[in-house]
């Protein structure tokens, strides 16, 4: 095969971690070092020191970024080896290997997938079940809690909060009784089942020979154990990441596992990449100049490839209104002379509230813009109804699903009956759908209820039978049953307007044609749902299919970057969070901010106001500690004020001398 990248084309670091194939690896990439190309011609290498590809795996952590390394790894290696290597993230890994050995945990291998809004589903039940519905309790706070025991190694019956024990007992019993498993579990179970099982433990170390994982700092205690049973000696390992971007510890991603790589993979070969690509000398400088501040990371500085450009700015702003205004002015005015696209600019802030005055100031002056963070496809409510068909037709037993669709569009099945069918289950031991099945059951019902369940009943028969006897393509019976149902002018009635019911519609026929196109792959429906639970989980805002200027939360912006960035609300209490003082996390908000600022290509102004407007007061502002620790070498500290009084003068000297000119004549 041919040389699918040139050693030439890397730099001196770059080269080294391309050529470290052997033995633990742990490469050090800052931000915009060129990271991903380095772990894709790192991969392409393998290949060819003869490597198979069916012994490579590579981990990361969305379906976006798995995509992406799938995309460019595609683009330098034959077809054949692309398809068989393995690129794929942490939780559809741990379905590939519970597939394969769920059983030996005493589930059944065809377990189902809950997605967010399954888990809320089921978990509201269980806080009326459990007599929880008066005293307002959440059933995220709950899930938060569960989810955090979990990736914790604490069984969820056992946290400290006795009423969420009881609920998290509950709520794991009821997954094990449905035969299904949540995002928590899917990492909790396969860990569990490499470390009991040693054959199966020994089978995935047999085909996965190298293991590559990206973004390493966001990994968790629970991924890093699962990655210590899947890489055994000689640790063929090559771990990816930045610890001053890791930003994500409420979610549980644990610094320490890159800052102690050592504690878990014996003498690793450690490779810095400080070559930055993507930002000016002084972005870098003020970058670098922040960042220092951390106690306890890994040394490197990063070196700019780019010189010259503007200095930083940071802004006093009187309030958030003025702050708003005045970053659409400029951005109008910059557009005006240099003709560059809107979406060159972007402005980040760190918590949602902050985006309203800028959402308003674009909208007057008819900025275009895209807001990153929105609802996600797989959490609309007619997408989750089809999954939700599907799953049954794939999975009666599962209960959730079905309770989700008896009276979807209403058939005469209301919530006495439902209730009556979930009760009769759980006393003998049976699934809804079981219930709903057995005569014993249905001959106490009324004639009218009696023969509605029956035709639902039917009608879930005869499709799964088209799908599992038939053999016909699942898109095509899907579309057939709802049709059938009349589902899609039930749903249009509940539309309020036209464009709703457009994209209802389109959001259904979408669902179908993915169904459709995956079993013409040859692949089963409940493959399909698994691919579509693993994606809802994903960071669907998929920036590049929007125009405009993009508004984003800091979290939301890792890994992106914009020519032009204004970075808002440098203030005590919002970065660093008022939360983050409180429990001491100061160094995760300041690496908040340097992921920020390294977002920056060309021109970087921060802001802080004196005044900010919350629930209809104003409240006094004082200016982020973290401005006193950025060096001023490459900054300029200006304010509102000055800035529109230069602009004001300038406009005079010009009406002056247009005027001389007017007077003595062109």
């Amino acid at each position: 095969m041919a040389h699918a990248f040139s050693f030439d084309s890397l730099n001196h670091a770059q080269r080294e971690a391309v050529g470290a194939l052997d033995g633990p690896v742990l490469i050090l990439a800052g931000a915009g070092t060129g990271k991903t190309r380095t772990v894709t011609c790192r991969i392409a290498h393998m290949l060819e020191k003869g490597i198979p590809a069916k012994n490579i795996l590579a981990v990361t952590f969305t379906n976006k970024g798995a995509a992406e390394m799938r995309e460019r790894i595609s683009g330098m290696v034959s077809k054949k080896a692309a398809e068989e290597m393995t690129v794929c993230t942490f939780h559809s890994l741990c379905v590939r290997i519970l597939r394969g050995g769920i059983d030996k945990l005493g589930y059944k291998k065809n377990f189902a997938i809950f997605s967010g809004s399954d888990q809320t589903g089921l978990m509201k039940q269980l806080i009326i079940r459990q007599g929880g519905a008066d005293e307002k309790i959440k059933p995220e706070a709950v899930l938060a809690e569960i989810s955090k025991a979990k990736n914790q190694g604490i069984d969820p019956g056992e946290v400290e909060n006795e009423f969420f024990a009881s609920l998290g007992r509950a709520y794991q019993n009821e997954l094990r009784a449905q035969n299904v498993v949540d995002f928590d579990d899917l990492l909790v179970l396969a860990e569990r089942l490499l470390r009991e099982h040693t054959d199966i433990r020994e089978m995935f170390r047999q085909q996965f020979k190298r293991v590559t994982v990206d973004e390493f700092q966001d990994t968790n205690s629970l991924q890093m154990q699962l990655l210590q049973q899947l890489v055994g000696a000689p640790y063929h390992v090559c771990v990816v990441g930045d610890d001053d971007q890791s930003i994500y510890g409420w979610r549980g991603a644990e610094v320490a596992n890159i800052l102690q790589f050592e504690r878990f993979f014996p003498n690793p070969r450690i490779i810095r990449l400080e070559e930055n690509y993507r930002s000016t000398l002084a972005v870098i400088h003020t970058a670098n100049s922040l960042i220092r501040h951390n106690h306890g990371r890994r040394d490197k500085v990063l070196r700019a490839t780019k010189h010259g450009g503007q200095p930083v700015r940071i802004v006093a702003m009187p309030g958030d209104e003025e702050e708003a205004e005045f970053i659409a002015e400029e951005m109008l005015a910059e557009k005006g002379t240099t003709k560059c696209e809107w979406e060159n600019f972007a402005i980040l802030f760190r918590t949602n509230g902050q985006s309203r005055k800028l959402e308003e100031a674009l909208r007057e002056r008819k900025i275009p813009y895209r807001m990153v963070g929105a609802q996600s496809f797989y959490d609309r409510k007619e997408v989750r109804d089809v999954l939700a068909y599907c799953q049954v037709l794939a999975a009666p037993e599962q209960d959730v699903s079905l309770l989700r669709i008896l009276n979807t569009p209403n058939r005469g099945i209301g919530q006495t009956t439902a209730v009556l069918a979930t009760d009769w289950s759980r006393y003998n031991n049976q699934s809804v759908w079981e219930a709903l099945c057995d005569p014993a059951f249905t001959d106490g019902m009324g004639p009218k209820a009696r023969a509605a369940i029956e035709d639902f009943v039917a009608k879930i028969g005869s499709a799964k039978a088209r799908i599992d006897i038939a053999r016909e393509n699942p898109g095509d019976v899907v579309k057939s049953m709802l049709d059938g149902m009349d589902y899609i002018p039930w749903m249009e009635r509940g539309c309020k307007t036209d464009q709703e019911r457009q994209q209802r519609g389109e959001g259904i026929a979408e669902v179908i044609d993915q169904l459709r196109k995956y079993a013409e792959k040859g692949k089963s429906l409940q493959a399909f749902l698994d691919n579509s639970a693993l994606a809802s989980d994903r960071d669907d805002d998929d920036i590049e299919k929007k125009q405009g200027a993009t508004l984003i939360t800091l979290h939301a912006s890792k890994g992106l970057e914009f020519p032009i960035v204004y970075l808002v609300g440098l203030e005590e209490g919002i970065l660093p969070h008022k939360r983050s003082i409180l429990e001491g996390t100061r160094d995760e908000e300041r690496r908040l901010l340097y992921v920020g600022i390294t977002r920056a290509r060309e021109q970087l102004t921060m802001t802080y106001c004196a005044y900010r407007t919350k629930w209809g007061e104003r409240t006094h502002c004082q200016s982020s500690s973290f401005i006193t620790e950025l060096s001023d070498e490459h900054l300029i500290h200006t304010t509102y004020d000055d800035i529109l009084g230069a602009e004001a003068s300038q406009e005079e000297l010009g009406n002056f001398f247009g005027g001389l000119k007017g007077l003595l004549g062109d």
